[in-house]
């Protein structure tokens, strides 16, 4: 599952990781995003000593069976741990969903964390790289689902999501219990404290305000790039 910043990814993941017959892995590149790019995000440091920061390992670790023997095995993603360097050959062995967001809400939400934004900073660049390396690699189009389409009807998009990707639905994964997961990547502290209060997926609500004038260029540059993708999304 690849999702750009700001997201709902850690519910989804959250989601699929309280299935019986899932195991859920959380964000296995950071470690390498981090050291690979000196981003000062908090516990860096920490994340980078417990983790691996060779992408072509991790990679190699990726394609083998779940950890725990589990017929499912969840990756969450986020598309800015794709830097460059990172060469996409080894997608076409997995089944693949992208995650979008509108990039107004994405940015509205980003300018009260920071004021280090840029395109590439909304994740969308590199969701449209992936996508077309999957597209490439397996000759179709993979599975991409807008966030807003899932909270506003979870039941019917997660039964879409699991038909899509062959594996059942389960309805275990529209609720979950409140606090921290087993799934949680170290960094959790610093960043889910929201979504560990959750127990379960929280109706839509539209995101109020305008973006700031100077992330006018921001929104401008990338709501193409939403649009394309969005236009190909399952409903």
């Amino acid at each position: 599952m690849w999702s750009g910043p700001r997201n709902i990814s850690t519910a989804l993941m959250y989601a699929f990781a309280n299935r019986a017959d899932c195991h859920a892995t959380d964000e296995p590149l950071y470690p390498h995003y981090l050291a690979a790019s000196g981003v000062p995000h908090p516990g860096a440091d920490e994340v980078i000593a417990h983790g691996e920061t060779d992408w072509r390992k991790v990679v190699a670790q990726l394609q083998a069976e779940a950890p725990d023997g589990s017929r499912i095995w969840y990756q969450k993603h986020m598309c800015q741990h794709i830097i460059d360097a990172v060469d996409l050959h080894w997608v076409g062995s997995m089944r693949h969903c992208f995650l979008i967001r509108d990039p107004r809400e994405v940015l509205l939400s980003l300018s009260k964390k920071t004021d280090a934004i840029d395109a590439w900073a909304t994740g969308l660049p590199q969701q449209a790289r992936i996508i077309d390396a999957v597209g490439q690699a397996t000759g179709k189009l993979p599975l991409i689902v807008d966030s807003r389409d899932i909270l506003c009807d979870p039941p019917r998009m997660l039964r879409r999501i699991c038909e899509g990707l062959d594996i059942g639905f389960d309805a275990a994964m529209l609720a979950w219990e409140a606090g921290p997961k087993s799934c949680d990547g170290i960094w959790a502290r610093h960043w889910y404290d929201a979504v560990w209060k959750s127990t379960g997926f929280v109706a839509y609500r539209p995101r109020p305000g305008n973006v700031p004038a100077a992330l006018a260029g921001v929104l401008e540059e990338v709501q193409p790039i939403y649009n394309a993708l969005a236009a190909d999304r399952i409903r």
